[in-house]
């Protein structure tokens, strides 16, 4: 995308002075448009904003230094450079028009070339035209300035003189030691001497654009004012060349324009980043404030959703365990009422009856017994597992009497855990555990607790049937089975109420096992860097 070329307005009462400047600027590639007196040039900026105005000092009615000030006092227009125009140099005009506000002061007389060099320098330091809530004179007081020069005696000079008006002067013998400074310190301005041996003013000043860029005022020094010597110094990224001088008068005008400008430019900086910072607060409270309303509007959809589904776990509950019982409880009555008077066949089908509806029973319970950890609100606390896990196995020793099982059960195993879910997990595991091994001549089945990464693993190991690794993906996913039925009958269900639980806790599950071999499965109930806000 092209840039758009900057635009100039010029202030001049002389239609052939200004006639010469429009010529030479827009032979450069910039808009310009003039204004004859400052009246009809603060009209002009009501309706545009420039990039640059260059003012005649000497205008008809209100005079180029009042204009400054009109600029500089408007919020809209403060932040645009000014390049006073005059005659000639001397006679107090450069100090006044640069205390006004002005940013440079250059005499009509100069060469073309030096005075494009100046607008160019304008141009590069122009920053943004935001408005500045403080007025940038309250920082002179406290810049910073290194004056490099190997003159001691003009170096003294400077530093007396610039320190009388309240600057902070840091003194550099050479080039060498002047660039050393500006790489430990903070300077708001740099005085370098033109001629110095070793390293000269334009290496200086070259340095320190391509470290620094336009973060620091740079001013040249010179005994000679040569074209040449200035366009070399302000091409190498000088702001300004002033002549030495014992009278520090214009160096000082100079160099509160350029500190006025700077530190302009940095308030304005740092307003735009408390506006964007402003603008972020603001999306930032705009997101979280639609982020809450999100949740109220899900966490009413939620409970509506749960009250549905303890509708619907009531009706199963309820609605379909009567038929069931019924199907049952009539073909039970049919096989000790009328069985002797049906055959071998029709007797084996009203078992099939009653073993396909006490089926469907269980698998009704285990299914409400998966929405109920799912709903259940977590009370978690301390529980005694090894004591849990053995009353969870006398239980099932009673429920099958007949079997010889080899138990492992560590004591003083605690957890920290919802006590009723937690029971819910190890009758789950060491049912799965018993029924895989009810082939095995010696079942062991042992219960047991490692560490990782400071966090408990929990595990129930047994030496039953196994399973093939290629399909542990499946094992707690609801209804999926890596068993016939009738060799280990099940409904699919448990394990994946055992991952809900776990999940509950922020812990997680994972199992491993060989075919013929048994199977150990392991668990935590906590994510490595602590237990979730629930818990």
């Amino acid at each position: 995308m092209t840039e758009a070329p900057a635009q100039i307005l010029i202030v001049e009462d002389s239609e052939t002075q200004a006639l010469q400047l429009r010529y030479l600027l827009e032979e450069q590639g910039w808009e310009v448009t003039h204004a004859p007196t400052s009246e009809s040039a603060l009209e002009s900026l009501n309706r545009y904003l420039p990039a640059l105005i260059i003012a005649d000092y000497h205008l008809p009615g209100i005079r180029g230094d009042e204009l400054c000030r009109r600029v500089r006092m408007n919020v809209d227009t403060r932040a645009i450079p000014i390049l006073m125009l005059t005659m000639e140099e001397g006679h107090g005009s450069e100090p006044a028009g640069l205390d006004s506000g002005a940013d440079d002061y250059v005499s009509k007389s100069v060469a073309p070339e030096i005075l494009l060099l100046r607008v160019r320098a304008l141009l590069r330091t122009s920053g943004t035209r935001a408005s500045a809530l403080a007025h940038p004179d309250s920082h002179f007081h406290r810049a910073r300035i290194l004056a490099i020069d190997d003159s001691p005696t003009y170096l003294e000079l400077l530093a007396q003189s610039l320190s009388g008006e309240g600057y902070e002067v840091t003194k550099a013998a050479s080039g060498k030691e002047g660039l050393a400074r500006i790489a430990g310190n903070s300077f708001d301005c740099v005085l370098v001497d033109l001629v110095m041996p070793e390293i000269d003013g334009i290496e200086v000043c070259r340095r320190i654009n391509e470290s620094a860029g336009h973060s620091i005022a740079v001013i040249m020094l010179t005994a000679r004012e040569t074209k040449e010597d200035m366009t070399r110094g302000l091409e190498a990224g000088a702001d300004d060349f002033v002549g030495k001088s014992g009278d520090m008068t214009v160096l000082k005008a100079r160099i509160r324009a350029l500190l006025r400008r700077k530190f302009f430019q940095e308030e304005n900086r740092r307003i735009r980043e408390e506006l964007l910072r402003n603008e972020l607060d603001a999306a930032e409270a705009r997101a979280a404030q639609e982020l809450t309303m999100a949740k109220a509007v899900l966490v009413g959809e939620l409970e509506r959703k749960n009250k549905e589904l303890e509708a619907f776990s009531y009706s199963v509950s309820h609605d379909l365990r009567a038929p069931l019982r019924s199907i049952d409880g009539f073909s039970n009555a049919l096989l000790e009422d009328y069985g002797h008077q049906v055959d071998a066949k029709a007797q084996h089908y009203l078992h099939r009856i009653r073993a396909a509806a006490q089926r469907m029973g269980e698998l009704i319970d285990d299914l409400l017994q998966l929405s109920r950890v799912g709903r259940a609100e977590l009370q978690p606390g301390p529980v005694d597992v090894s004591q849990l896990a053995q009353v969870v196995n006398k239980e099932l020793q009673q429920a099958s009497p007949d079997r010889q099982v080899q138990l492992v059960i560590p004591d003083g195993v605690m957890a920290n855990a919802d006590r009723r879910l937690l029971q819910v997990v190890l009758e789950n595991l060491f049912g799965n555990a018993w029924k895989f091994t009810k082939n095995v001549a010696e079942a062991v089945i042992e219960f047991g607790v490692g560490e990782d990464a400071g966090v408990p693993v929990y595990y129930i190991r047994d030496n039953g049937a196994g399973f093939d690794m290629a399909y542990a993906g499946k094992l707690f996913a609801p209804f999926q089975r890596l068993h016939s039925e009738s060799k280990f009958p099940g409904t699919g269900i448990g394990l994946a109420t055992v991952y809900r639980i776990v999940d509950r806790h922020g812990g997680r599950i994972w199992a491993e096992g060989t075919v013929g071999k048994g199977a150990t499965f392991y668990w935590t109930l906590s994510p490595p860097n602590g237990p979730k806000d629930s818990i």
